[in-house]
């Protein structure tokens, strides 16, 4: 295996990026890292206070460069351009819309539960959140989308694998784990 191997795996909200990271990280036990634990203060309500820009790329650059190996979930496409070149592969989720607002549904519900219930404000936030995760399959939003991903995949100057379908989180890990092994005898 090579001396070092630096991967991200991005794509839509509720994809699958931060399992699939996890497990990956797991399998070879190396670190992993989540781009939302660097975007958002620890809150008591979390994902509601922003980290300033210049202060998460400096955390993440200094964790990302301090373990020679080590799995990143999340997407760094408007962060710095220095993400562009600080990975050896990455890997681009990519699920059926109806599938992936299902899931994070659910997850909003698991997450906050008794609170998405009986507070108003959390109902609003929540929704805002799902209106915005929506979006990601119009080409025509100027957010987190698809065509911001596809510009991006352009952008790194590593081999991306693109996993386009709802795959079980085993088989999406083997195409992986298959895709470093290809790697490792180039």
């Amino acid at each position: 295996m090579r001396k070092t191997m630096k991967i991200i795996v991005f794509g839509a909200s509720g994809s699958g990026t931060t399992t699939l990271a996890k497990s990956l990280a797991d399998h070879f036990n190396w670190p992993h890292l989540d781009a939302d634990d660097y975007y958002w203060a620890q809150t008591t309500i979390p994902f509601t206070v922003k980290v300033p820009l210049e202060t998460r790329n400096a955390r993440l650059k200094q964790d990302v460069v301090t373990h020679p190996n080590v799995v990143v979930s999340g997407s760094l496409v408007t962060w710095s351009p220095y993400w562009n070149q600080a990975f050896d592969l990455g890997v681009f989720l990519k699920i059926p819309p109806e599938i992936r607002m299902d899931r994070l549904k659910k997850r909003e519900i698991e997450r906050y539960g008794q609170l998405l219930q009986e507070s108003e404000d959390q109902q609003k936030k929540t929704q805002e959140f799902l209106d915005w995760a929506a979006q990601y399959d119009d080409p025509t939003f100027e957010g987190r989308s698809i065509t911001q991903h596809r510009r991006w995949i352009q952008a790194l100057t590593c081999e991306v694998l693109e996993l386009d379908g709802d795959f079980t989180n085993p088989v999406r890990m083997q195409q992986v784990i298959d895709r470093i092994a290809q790697l490792d005898h180039k």
